[in-house]
């Protein structure tokens, strides 16, 4: 998948992208939308799901009768997205994305 859309691109724009130029295009577009949205109002507050969806058990399938655990996740995500705590870019994040 990762070769279809490094062509996409490189068709779109006539560049050529290497992977990890191509990664590293998707966390710029990523953290600069979150820098947005933290502008614009938004916080962690805000980081949610519909309440059904983090209330209610699932039905059927392999997590049939277990609710979705987003604020045990939502820490994680935050860490592994290079953000702090809650949900901010870091420094060393935005330094190494060339923000």
């Amino acid at each position: 998948m990762k070769n279809l859309n490094l062509n996409l691109l490189s068709a779109a724009t006539g560049v050529t992208f290497t992977t990890e130029e191509f990664m590293k295009i998707g966390a710029r577009i990523w953290n600069l939308e979150r820098l947005f949205n933290l502008q614009a109002g938004l916080s962690a507050v805000d980081d949610t799901l519909p309440e059904r969806i983090l209330k209610d058990p699932i039905r059927t399938g392999p997590a049939t009768g277990l609710v979705n655990r987003l604020g045990e996740m939502l820490p994680d995500y935050y860490k592994l997205r290079g953000w702090d705590v809650v949900g901010v870019p870091t420094k060393e994040k935005l330094a190494a994305l060339d923000l």
